[in-house]
């Protein structure tokens, strides 16, 4: 499969318009073209053990959830780890690919997978997604009546000389049994504050003028985190338990709410992979889930009577590697070989 109907695909997957604005997603390293992708190859981290991995197994794309590239490289060197990714990426003709936070937002991303850990559940996202366009052109619309024609065709000539105005209409309109015309445009910011001082210049201003924000749709069972809600109730050991399966780790970090005990009911569960403290945070809820949180966060969540569970950055993400490359082989018609890396671990380890 050729590399940019791949990445195409893994587009049409989960749009990059999904992830976070500070984030850096999508295709990272590119070699030269034609480049062919017979096998994909997952990852959660791309260390540099990973890589050389991905290289003795002949992958020619590697989609690693972390982006490898975060901040700017203002060199490509044999001198730091992430330059060498690079080096060794180019040398061996092997692509980068990082979905991040776009796999987080979706459906049927990061913490959708996550949620499955809990039982029967509802869920929601804590921190809904806007559809990546916007309804219309500009971000605001202003909407004004005026009776003069004459006066009215004179700002109307220089609306039009404004920057960033679309979407101008005019209709015929009674307002208070007076004969007017109604006048709807689009606009921006800028053109915002350039469109109120000209009605106001002709004291069109008051004249009925409504001004709205236009704004995203948003875009249903999408974003960042899950608020779930268990069919029934269980205990916070229970639900221990069902995390612990569910991730295949042997310990969990706890932090018991106060006034809470491991026989607690749990109902609702506030979760989000990776570093969830500033999706978590406020959310009402008998539990967070997540990977770390900064201590002072887990003051606040225990000093609510919130339980904190903490299974490590990564731990939260990794394991849905394996129901992406099967979903994956669906979408992509089973056109290439997708394998998950075997190297890939948390780097942090309980002794």
């Amino acid at each position: 499969m050729e590399l940019r109907a791949l990445v195409s695909a893994l587009g049409d997957f989960a749009s990059l318009s999904l992830a976070e604005s500070w984030d850096n997603v999508g295709l990272l390293v590119e070699p030269s073209p034609p480049h062919a992708v017979n096998t994909l190859f997952l990852t959660n981290d791309l260390t540099e053990e990973v890589m050389k991995e991905a290289v003795r197994r002949k992958a020619e794309l590697v989609l690693s959830y972390h982006p490898p590239i975060f901040t700017p490289l203002k060199r490509v060197t044999w001198q730091t780890w992430k330059e060498r990714l690079v080096v060794r990426a180019l040398e061996h003709r092997v692509g980068i690919y990082s979905p991040h936070t776009a796999y987080d937002a979706v459906p049927h991303g990061v913490n959708a997978w996550l949620a499955k850990g809990l039982g029967a559940c509802t869920c929601a996202p804590l921190r809904p997604s806007a559809a990546p366009s916007q309804p219309a052109q500009g971000t605001h619309r202003v909407e004004f009546c005026a009776g003069s024609t004459e006066r009215l065709d004179t700002v109307l000539s220089k609306i039009r000389d404004i920057q960033e105005i679309s979407c101008l209409t005019t209709l015929p309109a009674r307002v208070e049994g007076e004969e007017q015309t109604r006048v709807s445009l689009s606009c921006s910011q800028k053109a915002l504050l350039e469109v109120v001082a000209l009605l106001s210049q002709n004291n069109l201003v008051h004249h009925r003028t409504e001004i709205l924000l236009l704004q995203k749709p948003l875009l249903p069972h999408t974003g960042m985190g899950r608020l779930c809600t268990l069919s029934e109730p269980a205990s916070l050991s229970d639900v221990i338990g069902r995390i612990k399966s569910h991730l295949k780790l042997l310990h969990v970090r706890l932090a018991l709410g106060t006034g809470k005990a491991l026989e607690s009911p749990v109902k609702k569960v506030a979760l989000c992979a990776g570093s969830g403290s500033s999706v978590l945070k406020g959310t009402e809820a008998d539990l967070y889930l997540t990977g770390e949180m900064s201590h002072h966060d887990i003051l606040d969540a225990v000093a609510n009577g919130i339980s904190v569970i903490l299974c490590e950055h990564s731990n939260t993400e990794r394991g849905f590697l394996l129901e992406l490359r099967d979903t994956l082989a669906v979408h992509l018609q089973n056109k290439i070989n997708i394998i998950v890396s075997e190297k890939d671990r948390d780097p942090l380890q309980v002794v």
